[in-house]
């Protein structure tokens, strides 16, 4: 993939290494040249210095046959404004702008923007840390809706069939492992004694997962 990065802060500059790791090919756009500086010599791709939402930099920057486009600068506005441009003038299939004001998310998302507010990520990763500590999850999906929470099965749940400890749009069991095999389980599949369970649950549902643990107040 062609892939253009524009903000070459911490955040641009570890997405624009993660990408050419995966072996995408990289450009990233930033006004300061001292931040573009930061790339280290493990960078391969183009550097350009110019604004971010200036057409003709664009174009150099090869947004025409681009695939994909992240605006990661410090600035929720020029963030917007390059993403508007790089979707709706240029018909880049991928962008991302990174916002730091929540707010401001629903409202670009009608626009058919897809945004990432490290606000949000970080209120309700640090929400789920505090409050749901025996809940560790191993993987989140979007912006952190759905979780991928692993656990050993607990004991008033053996016995009893995954249909019924599930909680449909909220809480369902994706992935059974036993004796060291993992399958996906059917609804009628028992869970045993030694099951690890994977549970894909809406990170609204979280207090409603740790009732049906009995690890609420007083559980």
């Amino acid at each position: 993939m062609k892939i253009i990065i524009m903000g070459c802060g911490r955040v641009g500059e570890q997405v624009s290494l993660l990408m050419q790791q995966a072996g995408h090919q990289v450009t990233v756009i930033d006004s300061d040249a001292t931040a573009l500086a930061r790339l280290t010599q493990a960078f391969k791709g183009r550097k350009i210095k110019g604004v971010g939402f200036d057409r003709g930099v664009l174009v150099d920057a090869g947004i025409e046959s681009a695939d994909a486009f992240a605006a990661t600068s410090s600035s929720d506005n020029v963030n917007i404004v390059a993403a508007r441009i790089a979707r709706n003038i240029f018909r880049v299939p991928r962008v991302v702008a990174r916002l730091y004001d929540p707010r401001r998310a629903e409202i670009y998302q009608r626009l058919g923007l897809l945004t990432i507010s490290s606000t949000s990520l970080g209120a309700e990763r640090i929400h789920q840390l505090i409050a749901h500590a025996e809940l560790e999850p191993v993987l989140s999906f979007g912006r952190g809706e759905v979780n991928l929470i692993r656990l050993e099965a607990p004991s008033q749940w053996i016995g009893r069939a995954v249909k019924h400890m599930g909680v449909p749009g909220e809480i369902s069991v994706v992935c059974v492992n036993r004796n060291g095999e993992a399958f996906i389980p059917l609804s009628g599949t028992e869970i045993k004694t030694g099951d690890t369970l994977h549970l894909a649950v809406h990170s609204s549902s979280m207090d409603r997962l740790q009732e049906l643990l009995g690890l609420g107040e007083g559980g």
